[in-house]
Parts: structure tokens; C-alpha cells; sequence
């Protein structure tokens, strides 16, 4: 089949990847002028890995690995650990933590140079029986047997499928950064998740000695932003145990990076006719159980899958669907309540570490169809 892929972030490269080596002719069209490397750091759970390791993408010397989670208040108490490399251990793939543009930059990698093509903004989605448009804000037109809309939390492959944008904002932001900061969570194999009145400070390490920091707090979108972010998290968190205080010493402005949190309802349809939808566009959700990336990957191995074992287009995207949404939609709904980000230390102190470990190792496999159904095997091509 001619597949068009709109949006060259990790779920647009993931697919475009899955669809090559299983022969199609596949784009990928970017509004950008080069690959999007912002985004700090992203965490992949041993979903994620899973179906990298399935699409022969290599995790070797990407990110750090992670094996314990642990949950502190704003005074330093220790409200919980969550044993995660339970998970990893179980389902026989690693946790890894890395910066989003190595992530981006290995799977362009695995795409010939020709496949991407930047500086294409797609405007508008038009179909008809035998063919779907591709037009672009330069006056070009591509046409295909099928579009996928990998084009973010504004895409306008959704608009044409669902003809709304049903986000709206959770009433949280994030502000977020990614360098060589000297605290031993940045050489280890745990994360720290701090929360209190104020909101949440959340430390990874991101490998090469790169520590992820980000601070949660609520804040209505629309409100204008500070001229300094940095002072104005220092006045908000600047009080907490250590070493909250050291991270904001030690990062600027320059360091920071804004990003509003934005959810809805997933819908059960996600294609119409021979367009289709995943990652950010068919399911927009906060970074709060950092599912986002895990998300995204997961929709384009399903895809893949679809298209390579079922007899029609139709057939496949029904099959997509049915694989998808409703592990999406529970991780939505998870994501979306902001938990996490939420101060309530009376009940993660009567949670025991094994039990929140365990949920955490069950509760991977519930929202993972790679986790549930394994990879696939060869099947029947699809007929366009």
C-alpha cells in the first residue's frame, strides 16, 4: 500500500519503521524544518522497549535504566517505593529513562534519508472511495491508500476524522528541563517523585549523567506566563527538603521548557474511511504516568499488526481499533486525573511498597497490547 504518515515524532517514525519493513511505500510528512528534539527526557516502561526491541531498534546506550520509584513528601519523608523492576523482570524488557531526542534521532535512523520529508504542513484531509489527499500549506498534494495522523495533540488529520478538537486543559502545567546535574539520583537507577502543597518536583536520570527535573503545578493555561519561570519556582518550591533546592540552584531559564497538560475522552472510532489516527492525536493525555511515548509505540505496532494480518483496509483498521482503544482510554483516564501530582500522604504511607508494586506490574500489561497479545506472526497481506 502508498501510506502517508503526518508527523515525524515517535509514534509517526515507529510506524513508518513497522509498515516499511513489512513492504508498504510509506512518507512521512513534518511541518518542521528538521527532526523535533525538544521535550527533555521521556520515560519507556517495558512496553515501550518490548516494541522497539520488536521493530529492531536498539536500545543499546540509550537513557539510563530505572528499577525503583520512589515517592517522597516536600520534608524529605519517604511516602513509598515502587519496585519497578518487577515489571521489567516479568515481561523480559528493561525500564530506561532518555532524553526524547535520542529517542527521535535513532528511530529516524532506521528510515531511509528519502522517507522524511520536512517542511511539509499538512492543511486539510480529503477522501474518496479508492483514495485519500494530502494537502500541505505550500499548495502540494500527495495521494495514498491511507493516512495516518501522527500529528500531535492539534492534528489535522483528527479534525478531519472527528470534526471537533475535543482537548481541554486538565488545570496543570509542567515546567521541565534536562542537563548534567550534579546529584547521585543523576548516576543511579531510581527516580524520585516529591510531592506537597505546592505541587510535584519529579528527578530521573537520563543517562550520561543527565538528570531529568520537572515541577507539576496547577495553572490555567491561559493565564500568562512569568518572565522568569526559574524565580518564580524558586519562590514556590524553594522551601522543600532537599534536593529540591539544589536542582533550582543549579538550572536558569534558559534551562526550562513549558508544557500545558490537555486531556479528553478517547472515542472508539479513531479512523474514518482511509484516514486513521494514534498517538497524541487519538489520545492527548498528561505526562503524568509517562505513557505518552509508550502510548504512541504501542498504536504503531498495533497498526502494523492490523494491516499485516487482516484481508481489508477496513478489516485492519477496525482491528487497530479494537486492539487499542480501550487500553488508551484507561491510561487516558489515569493520566488524565492528575493522581500523581497530587499531595495525599495519609494514603500513600497506608499503601505497601509490594502491593503498589505489584499494581504497577499488572497494571503495565492492562494498558499494553504488545504486554497482552505478543508479537504477531506472518499472516494475509492486506488488498487496499
Amino acid at each position: 500500500m502508498r501510506i502517508l504518515v503526518i508527523g515525524a515524532g515517535i509514534g509517526g517514525l515507529a510506524a513508518a519503521r513497522a509498515l516499511r519493513t513489512d513492504g508498504h511505500d510509506v512518507t512521512v510528512y513534518e511541518r518542521a524544518s528538521a527532526l523535533r528534539t525538544s521535550g527533555s527526557a521521556l520515560t519507556l516502561w517495558s512496553n515501550g522497549t518490548g516494541i522497539l526491541a520488536d521493530l529492531g531498534i536498539s536500545t543499546d546506550g540509550l537513557g539510563a535504566p530505572i528499577d525503583l520509584l520512589e515517592q517522597r513528601d516536600h520534608a524529605g519523608g519517604v511516602l513509598m517505593r515502587i519496585d519497578v523492576s518487577l515489571a521489567a523482570i516479568r515481561y523480559g524488557h528493561p525500564h530506561l529513562a532518555m532524553p526524547r531526542r535520542d529517542l527521535i534521532r535513532r528511530l529516524a535512523s532506521a528510515l531511509p534519508a528519502s522517507d522524511i520529508v520536512f517542511d511539509k504542513k499538512c492543511t486539510d484531509v480529503t477522501q474518496d472511495a479508492r483514495h485519500a489527499r494530502v494537502a500541505f500549506a505550500d499548495g502540494g498534494t500527495e495521494e495514498a491508500d491511507l493516512v495516518i495522523g501522527a500529528d500531535g495533540a492539534r492534528s489535522v488529520v483528527r479534525r478531519h476524522v472527528w470534526g471537533t478538537d475535543p482537548t481541554v486543559p486538565t488545570g496543570w502545567i509542567t515546567w521541565q528541563g534536562l542537563g548534567p546535574i550534579d546529584l547521585d539520583v543523576a548516576s543511579s537507577r531510581r527516580g524520585l517523585m516529591i510531592v506537597g502543597p505546592e505541587g510535584m518536583c519529579g528527578l530521573l536520570p537520563a543517562g550520561d549523567g543527565l538528570l531529568q527535573w520537572w515541577f507539576d503545578v496547577r495553572r490555567d493555561p491561559a493565564e500568562p506566563l512569568p518572565d522568569s519561570p526559574i524565580t518564580e519556582l524558586r519562590e514556590r518550591f524553594g522551601h522543600w527538603a532537599e534536593p529540591v533546592p539544589r536542582v533550582l540552584a543549579a538550572v536558569s531559564d534558559a534551562d526550562v521548557e513549558y508544557f500545558a497538560h490537555h486531556r479528553h475522552k478517547v472515542p472508539r472510532s479513531w479512523s474514518l474511511g482511509r484516514a486513521t489516527l494514534l498517538g497524541d492525536a487519538a489520545h492527548t493525555m498528561p505526562p503524568t504516568v509517562a505513557q505518552g511515548g509508550n502510548q504512541a509505540l504501542e498504536d504503531a505496532w498495533a497498526l502494523a499488526r492490523a494491516l499485516r494480518r487482516t484481508a481489508t483496509l477496513a478489516e485492519a483498521l477496525a482491528d487497530y481499533q479494537s486492539s487499542r482503544t480501550r487500553r488508551a482510554s484507561l491510561t487516558a483516564r489515569r493520566a488524565g486525573s492528575e493522581t500523581t501530582n497530587k499531595y495525599l500522604p495519609t494514603l500513600s504511607r497506608l499503601t505497601p511498597d509490594a502491593l503498589v508494586s505489584r499494581y504497577h506490574t499488572r497494571w503495565l500489561r492492562q494498558i499494553s497490547t504488545y504486554l497482552s497479545d505478543g508479537p504477531s506472526g506472518p499472516t494475509a497481506a492486506v488488498r487496499a
